[in-house]
């Protein structure tokens, strides 16, 4: 059971690396074109509040982001710390979750 779920895992973080590639480079992107032209807050904010697209593309970002970013710590604790079982799993859950959460939250206003 425990290989079964590492083996899920070693795939989750890997596909979520190849979603969060694109999404990088197209945030970095939008990050560039902004500060050229000297878009101020309030205008980045008045272009992507009600846009669908932008919030079904950060929504994926900030989902796989949450899950990559929580299953790489997991693996840093478990490897650093000796840290293991169901209680690491748990803590990794957690941290996925507060990710997801906070990142919903920033999501939401700024679409």
């Amino acid at each position: 059971m425990a290989q079964r779920m590492e083996l899920w895992l070693y795939v989750v973080q890997r596909l979520t690396a190849m979603i969060l590639a694109p999404l990088v480079l197209l945030h970095l992107g939008v990050i560039l074109y902004a500060i050229q032209g000297g878009v101020t807050g309030e205008e980045i904010l008045a272009r992507t509040q009600g846009s669908l697209a932008w919030m079904l593309i950060y929504g994926l970002f900030v989902l796989s982001a949450g899950l990559h970013g929580a299953i790489g710590l997991r693996g840093i604790v478990r490897e650093l710390l000796g840290w293991n079982g169901p209680s690491l799993n748990l803590a990794a859950l957690c941290f996925a979750a507060g990710l997801i959460w906070l990142g919903l939250r920033a999501l939401g206003a700024v679409t």
